[in-house]
């Protein structure tokens, strides 16, 4: 596996994800994939192009709620290992490791069910840690569902520490959740 910025190359193979019902938003699930569908469909070019926003231009984020918050600067990496495998993105506030309170962690990632269990998030975890460190923060944060133990596993492969077991707001579901950091 490798990761890859999004490009209009491997577009069709991350549709042909999306349209199988695969997510990479756990909460909201089957409408964020019709949305993102949608957003393809409209512009594929500025599709492909919003992956990148280190400028935070961007439209606003839409929470799994509903509700609509400023968009943070960050980028989104594709897995690739012939065919599209999941996602990476990394979000931060220049000059801080802070992030406000609608932004659960620094970074997050989801694996098309085909391809989990091969250690494709890991790997892409510790590939995105320097990207990190050269946007100058000193250590990221991570959050996941309390259940959610196959994270939990790839989190700790990549170093991170727990910090704490709390619940997430409302938002986003009011489930446990646990919050763990990567010192980097």
């Amino acid at each position: 596996m490798q990761l890859v910025w999004p490009a209009a190359e491997h577009l069709p193979s991350h549709v042909a994800a999306l349209a199988s019902g695969w997510s990479a938003d756990n909460v909201r699930g089957a409408a964020a994939a019709a949305e993102e569908l949608e957003r393809i469909e409209k512009d594929p070019a500025a599709f492909v192009a919003s992956m990148v926003d280190r400028e935070a231009k961007g439209e606003p984020v839409k929470l799994p709620d509903g509700s609509l918050v400023n968009r943070l600067p960050g980028f989104r990496r594709w897995m690739w290992d012939g065919e599209f495998c999941g996602v990476i993105g990394f979000r931060w506030q220049p000059g801080t490791e802070a992030l406000p309170p609608h932004c659960l962690g620094h970074i997050g990632y989801a694996v098309v069910p085909a391809r989990r269990n091969r250690g494709f998030a890991t790997a892409a975890l510790l590939a995105t840690l320097p990207l990190a460190k050269a946007e100058g923060l000193r250590f990221v944060e991570l959050t996941t569902d309390a259940d959610n133990l196959a994270s939990q596993r790839t989190i700790v492969k990549a170093g991170g520490v727990l910090q704490e077991h709390f619940v997430k707001p409302e938002q986003f579901g009011g489930k446990p959740g646990v919050r763990y950091r990567i010192v980097l």
